[in-house]
C-alpha cells in the first residue's frame, strides 16, 4: 500500500489538529521509512520477481525488523513514547501517534500476499492478498485517499497561496508516483527501489512544508 498510508496520515489530523501533518506522514510510513536503511545495511532482504502479484514485483524475503507485527509494536512505542517525551502535555497524542505507526502494518497485512511476518524470526506470515487484484487494490486505496484528503481539507484552511499549491501539488505527485508504480515500466534493479524508497524523507518534510502554511480550523482539546 502506498497512497493508503498517506490517506491515514491526512485523515489524522482531523483527529491531532495540533501535530504537523509532516510528523503524521512520519508515523504512518515509520515502517517504509526504516525499511531501506536495514536493506542497505544488509539487515533485510528483497528480490523483483514479476508476476509475484499483480499489483508489484517485490518479493519481500526478508524484513522483520522494519514490518514484523511484533517490532512494528515496538517501533509504534517507541515513536509514542519519544513525542510524549519531547512534548510532556501530549500523552494522549502520544498513544495515538502510535496507533497510526502500527496502522502500517495492519494496511500491510490487508494487501500483501502472504508475506508479513509476525515475529522477528519471521517463521510465521500473513497476508490477505489485495495486491492479487489491481481493480481491488486501486478501489481501496483511491477511494481512502479522497478521503483523508476530504478530512484534511475540512480540518485547515490555507494561510496563503503556498497552503494552496504545496497541498495540491503533494497530492497530484503521490497520485502520479502511485499510477506510475502501478502501470509503468518495472523497476530495473533492487538497489534502485531501495534508494527511491528513501525519498518518502522527502514527503514527510514536505508535510511539514504543508503545516507551515495552513492552519487547523479545529478548536484543539487539552490534551494530558
Amino acid at each position: 500500500m502506498f497512497i493508503g498510508h498517506f490517506a491515514v496520515g491526512l485523515a489524522a489530523k482531523r483527529v491531532l489538529p495540533a501535530v504537523s501533518l509532516g510528523t503524521l506522514f512520519l508515523a504512518v510510513q515509520f515502517a517504509d521509512l526504516r525499511w531501506p536503511t536495514f536493506v542497505l545495511l544488509g539487515l533485510e532482504s528483497f528480490t523483483n520477481q514479476p508476476g509475484i502479484t499483480v499489483v508489484t514485483p517485490l518479493d519481500f524475503v526478508n524484513y522483520p525488523y522494519s514490518h514484523s507485527l511484533v517490532m512494528s509494536a515496538v517501533w509504534a512505542i517507541v515513536f509514542g513514547a519519544t513525542y510524549w517525551g519531547i512534548n510532556r502535555n501530549m500523552k494522549c497524542t502520544g498513544v495515538i501517534l502510535s496507533v497510526l505507526v502500527l496502522s502500517h502494518w495492519l494496511l500491510d497485512f490487508v494487501t500483501h500476499r502472504p508475506d508479513m511476518p509476525l515475529t522477528i524470526s519471521g517463521e510465521q506470515v500473513v497476508g490477505l492478498g489485495l495486491w492479487n487484484s489491481l481493480p481491488g487494490t486501486m478501489i481501496v486505496e483511491i477511494t481512502m485517499f479522497i478521503i483523508g484528503i476530504g478530512l484534511y481539507l475540512k480540518s485547515t484552511q490555507s494561510l496563503d497561496k503556498v497552503g494552496k499549491f504545496s497541498f495540491w501539488t503533494l497530492v497530484t505527485f503521490l497520485l502520479v508516483i502511485y499510477l506510475g508504480n502501478l502501470f509503468g515500466p518495472l523497476p530495473p534493479s533492487t538497489n534502485a527501489v531501495t534508494w527511491s524508497a528513501q525519498s518518502i524523507w522527502l514527503l514527510v518534510v514536505w508535510g511539514y512544508w504543508i503545516d507551515r502554511h495552513r492552519i487547523s480550523k479545529i478548536k484543539e482539546v487539552g490534551d494530558n
